[in-house]
């Protein structure tokens, strides 16, 4: 698929979008790939962003940025608590945005020109009712799969029909309302406290935007989004996989990414090598990670290790620590690494298997290299996109997350050498040339419509 830019007549007004992410990688990455997008459509773009995480502006000079004051303490950031970050930049955002929202609106007044849209992500669910006071026209954007953003109306429905808290008995029963899934797949199994959850839910579920932008594809999630589609009625864009198309135009991560590992995988025979990274948020305890060393090692497979600095404080001193054979194997067999260019290191050939913990970028990358993958979910949507994975595209390795070196080396075994790994490995490249065919489809289409829309709100075209 080939997406032109459109070009502006020389009297017309560019259309101007504002586009508000949160200040996580697997939330920012999306947004920026579709802010790349939409610029490549004529659009002009400002990404209005918190201090934390802030995207680098020297990485887009296309773009305008606006940062605003996101409250959250030095002590709040060096924890990496996801959820008491998530609460307060929900509760010390909202004026912040406001004001700088408005001094922008006055700004491009005086340029006789104004915000067409503000696109925003769906974890800020505050700016639906500041839009309106505002008077913005609002789009929302989800960075999860479809079906993760369904489980939160059957949530709600468990919770009026009395199935919360669930039961540990129940974990394997089918949900009633979305048979795809088990109860122990859903967002709120396992929490200690599933009302913070379904108060957050609830706002999420109030948001009446004009659109919702979906990164998904509607092969993959046809069902899903016909169910969406009856319970709101709004406009659904289903357009990705969004770092497909955003790479024709640019190569975006706001992590720094290392090259190093694709002059190792060169070297390597092809579907040889297992890619191992678990995530930029789930945190690890070194006797865990030292399960996983040995059962990559005894497992005599070739694998690349993604290990943040954050995880270890010294990964060199840790491996040192390691014993003298299990170190000879890490030598012999392994790449460990900070980090490393997903997208391409999923397409090497050398490359048979992801070891995921499922994230929705982390899978949709995986799923457009016909790369199948080892389940390991921790929280959130990240259960459910395992259990797509494993049965519903049969793409995956559903696992039991057992980090004893023995099941490590077992389940690596079953993917990369076992009849099973193969059996998996056919089917997803059988579901990356759907995925590939969508890009000029339905993607494509949903894109197209994306655009249109956005130019009837402001009532101007490219």
């Amino acid at each position: 698929m080939t997406h032109k830019p459109l070009t502006m007549m020389e009297n017309q007004n560019v259309p101007h979008l504002v586009l508000i992410p949160p200040p996580f990688h697997g939330h920012m990455t999306p947004m920026l790939q579709l802010a790349t997008i939409l610029h490549s459509k004529g659009f002009s773009i400002t990404i209005a962003h918190t201090h934390f995480n802030s995207p680098n502006p020297s990485n887009y000079p296309n773009f305008n940025f606006l940062p605003f004051f996101d409250g959250l303490s030095d002590t709040q950031i060096t924890s990496k608590n996801f959820i008491d970050i998530a609460s307060t930049l929900s509760t010390n955002c909202v004026t912040p945005l406001k004001e700088t929202l408005i001094h922008h609106m006055a700004k491009l007044e005086k340029l006789d020109e104004k915000i067409a849209c503000i696109i925003y992500d769906g974890f800020f669910h505050f700016i639906d009712s500041l839009t309106k006071e505002l008077k913005l026209p609002s789009i929302v954007f989800r960075t999860t799969s479809a079906t993760n953003f369904l489980t939160y109306h059957v949530c709600a429905h468990l919770q009026t029909k009395g199935y919360l808290p669930l039961q540990d008995s129940k974990s394997l029963d089918l949900v009633p309302e979305l048979e795809l899934l088990r109860f122990k797949d859903l967002p709120i199994f396992g929490l200690t406290n599933p009302h913070d959850f379904l108060h957050s839910t609830s706002k999420t579920l109030s948001i009446t935007p004009l659109a919702v932008i979906f990164n998904t594809v509607d092969g993959l999630e046809d069902s899903s989004l016909n169910d969406l589609q009856h319970l709101y009625n709004v406009n659904l864009f289903p357009i990705g996989p969004l770092h497909m198309i955003a790479n024709e135009f640019d190569n975006i991560s706001i992590l720094r990414e290392k090259d190093n590992c694709i002059s190792w995988l060169n070297n390597k025979p092809r579907k040889s090598v297992l890619y191992v990274s678990l995530g930029s948020i789930a945190s690890w305890e070194e006797k865990e990670l030292t399960e996983m060393a040995c059962g990559l090692v005894k497992s005599r497979q070739n694998f690349l290790w993604v290990i943040r600095p954050e995880t270890v404080t010294d990964v060199s001193a840790w491996l040192e620590s390691l014993s003298e054979d299990v170190k000879l194997g890490v030598v012999e067999r392994g790449c460990v690494v900070k980090w490393a260019p997903q997208s391409e290191v999923l397409a090497h050939e050398a490359v048979g298997g992801f070891w995921s913990h499922c994230g929705w970028n982390s899978t949709l990358e995986s799923l457009c290299e016909g790369v199948p993958i080892i389940c390991q979910p921790y929280f959130g949507d990240q259960r459910v996109n395992a259990r797509l994975l494993s049965h519903v595209w049969k793409v995956g390795l559903e696992w039991c997350n057992v980090m004893e070196r023995n099941e490590i080396e077992k389940v690596v075994r079953r993917l990369m050498v076992n009849q099973e790994g193969e059996v998996l490995r056919k089917r997803a490249i059988e579901l990356k040339h759907e995925i590939r065919l969508s890009l000029s489809g339905s993607s494509c289409d949903a894109l197209d419509g994306l655009v249109k829309f956005i130019l009837s709100l402001e009532g101007s075209k490219l």
